[in-house]
């Protein structure tokens, strides 16, 4: 799906329109319509506990109400070995899927989140099998 980028992506002003792909029910692949980035996401609410206010602006802004589909994503550098890779958790990027508008927003609580976990502390431990 195909969806128009309502406030840019940190560092990535000029992308106007990117396409959400699925690669499985936990990660995501997003990338620019034409020429620009790509980034793998990862669904936090598999992960961990995450909860955020999307403020009224941005609420307005992408034409959100209590009806709205959304999708929330995360994005993640991925390094090798994948547990070595980190989620960005403060700026969760934003999909409303009914009209087909996205942002990516900073989060103002960053105690809670932070800016580059491992990835490795929401596997499980495999000496537990």
């Amino acid at each position: 799906m195909q969806f128009e980028l309502k406030l840019p992506l940190l560092g990535f002003e000029s992308i106007k329109q990117m396409e959400l792909k699925k690669i499985d029910d936990i990660f995501m692949r997003l990338e620019s319509v034409g020429e620009g980035p790509s980034f793998t996401l990862i669904n936090p609410y598999v992960l961990r506990e995450y909860a955020f206010d999307i403020p009224a602006s941005l609420q307005a802004l992408m034409e959100i109400d209590e009806n709205s589909n959304l999708l929330i994503y995360a994005i993640v550098i991925l390094t090798t070995p994948i547990e070595n890779s980190n989620i960005n958790f403060v700026a969760p990027v934003i999909f409303n899927t009914d009209n087909g508008q996205m942002a990516q927003i900073i989060i103002d609580n960053r105690s809670e989140f932070s800016i580059a976990e491992p990835i490795k502390n929401y596997l499980k431990d495999r000496t537990d099998d």
